[in-house]
This record gives C-alpha cells, structure tokens and sequence, in this order.
C-alpha cells in the first residue's frame, strides 16, 4: 500500500469537490480522508495500490463538472495510519 498526501487548489470548495473525491475513492478502492484547507484549497490522504491511486489522482485532476483544478501537489508520506474507509472530514 503506497500513502500519499495530495493538495488541490482551485475553485474546489462550495462545489462538491469533496463529496466527488469521495465517489471516485470508493469505486478504485482508496481509503483515507478529504478536508477542505483554510486558504481554499483540499487536502487528500488517500491510501492504496501504485495503479488505483494513479486512476484516482487522474479524476481528481479532472474534478467535477463545478470544480475548476488549478494545480494538484502529490507527495508520497509514510503510512503511518490504516484507513478501513474514505471518509469527508469537516
């Protein structure tokens, strides 16, 4: 399993963004979380396989029909925590 922080900025809050993550985490068997940033971004921990995670970084790039993705800033981090779901933090 291979656990990456991930950072999206753009018109990603107000929009489901988050809810869309979501979606798109639990159809390639991704867990972790997703929260909105103070600056107005999103922050992704998303957990898995090197091949679902290089499909769900793709969606997430694309984002939802309401979005608008600017930049996207993926990081590898240590897994230090195991995740049984994907879940939206607030």
């Amino acid at each position: 399993m291979i656990q990456l922080q991930i950072i999206v900025s753009g018109k990603v809050q107000g929009v489901g963004y988050r809810y869309y993550t979501q979606m798109k985490a639990i159809q390639f068997g991704i867990t972790g979380w997703v929260r909105n940033l103070r600056e107005g971004g999103v922050e992704i921990l998303a957990s898995g396989s090197k091949e679902n995670l290089e499909k769900f970084i793709d969606e997430v790039r694309r984002g939802n029909p309401f979005s608008t993705v600017d930049h996207i800033e993926v990081n590898e981090i240590e897994n230090t925590e195991t995740y049984k779901s994907f879940a939206i933090k607030y």
